[in-house]
């Protein structure tokens, strides 16, 4: 999958860095997503776990170009999203 990022004017790097979130975790949970869902304007929301266990929300946009997407951003659930998250996994596999 070629995956773009959108890049920080004032810094120059993937936006997604001030997340504290890295390209490969991203590509984890593009790669197998536990819900990946339309969001607004054309985006859509994936939201999955890296091989290190992080559950993370990216924001991405499908590009014309067949096993494509462009990342707007990143981020780890935290508090209320991630026990809703981890809910909705349990009743999946039940």
């Amino acid at each position: 999958m070629i995956v773009r990022y959108y890049v920080d004017e004032e810094t120059g790097q993937p936006h997604v860095y001030g997340h504290g979130v890295r390209e490969h975790e991203i590509e984890d949970v593009l790669a197998r997503p536990g819900e990946d869902r339309p969001g607004r304007d054309g985006s859509r929301v994936a939201l999955g776990q890296t091989r290190e266990g992080r559950s993370l929300r990216v924001i991405y946009v499908p590009e014309p170009e067949p096993e494509s997407v462009f990342v707007i951003t990143a981020y780890e659930l935290k508090g209320k999203t991630l026990t809703a998250f981890r809910r909705r996994m349990r009743r999946r596999k039940t």
